[in-house]
């Protein structure tokens, strides 16, 4: 995906730190008190333009939610549709998710969303990819006990060889779709990615695994 430079983004970002939060590493452990509440945290790994989490969060504002991605240019398309919307219960970050654990206390969230994640196809960049072990080390480490991770992508290689990695990880497959818009769920947030795809006739994969 070629980014398009915005030389403007970071004074922008360092203009608005009550949606992106700046030193997240300062905060790791009292998320909570970040979102003043004692709400469930939901984290999505790769948050790009932000229109799912958007979505989430009008819809369950019972949940908190933090948006990681680590391109500025990207972010800052979030942070402007969260500064039209608002919302006291999403976050964003503008970290790089292969530090996780450096943002995030053990068993201090409580679901992961990876959408639309870059497949990274070629064999040499495997460890690159979001389900690669890992990754699924960090998840594991700061959701709580039996926590979620839910996937959802358009690429049948990238859901095949993460069904394997959750599976030799040990973890437990709770849900699976091999073409998720024909179940017609309402409650479906779509991405921009996934909205993009779908009007391409692309198939869309999903499914929900959990750490035992």
């Amino acid at each position: 995906m070629r980014l398009r430079n915005k030389p403007w983004a970071k004074d922008y970002i360092d203009a608005h730190p009550q949606y992106i939060i700046p030193t997240p590493e300062k905060r790791k452990g009292d998320w909570k008190g970040v979102f003043q509440n004692d709400n469930p945290i939901h984290i999505e790994v790769g948050t790009g333009k932000g229109q799912f989490l958007i979505g989430m969060a009008k819809q369950n504002p019972h949940i908190n939610y933090i948006g990681i991605e680590a391109y500025q240019s990207v972010i800052v398309s979030a942070l402007e549709k969260l500064i039209e919307e608002d919302l006291p219960n999403l976050k964003l970050l503008d970290v790089n998710a292969e530090n996780l654990t450096d943002y995030f206390a053990q068993d201090e969230i409580d679901r992961v969303y990876l959408n639309f994640s870059d497949p990274w196809p070629k064999p040499r960049h495997e460890k690159r990819r979001l389900t690669y072990k890992t990754f699924l080390e960090q998840y594991e480490e700061v959701l709580v006990k039996n926590g979620e991770i839910h996937f959802k992508t358009d690429n049948q290689g990238l859901f095949e060889y993460s069904l394997q990695s959750f599976s030799a990880y040990g973890m437990l497959l709770t849900f699976v779709s091999l073409d998720l818009h024909k179940l017609e769920d309402e409650n479906n947030i779509m991405t921009e990615y996934e909205e993009k795809f779908s009007e391409k006739g692309n198939r869309i994969y999903r499914c929900e695994v959990q750490f035992k």
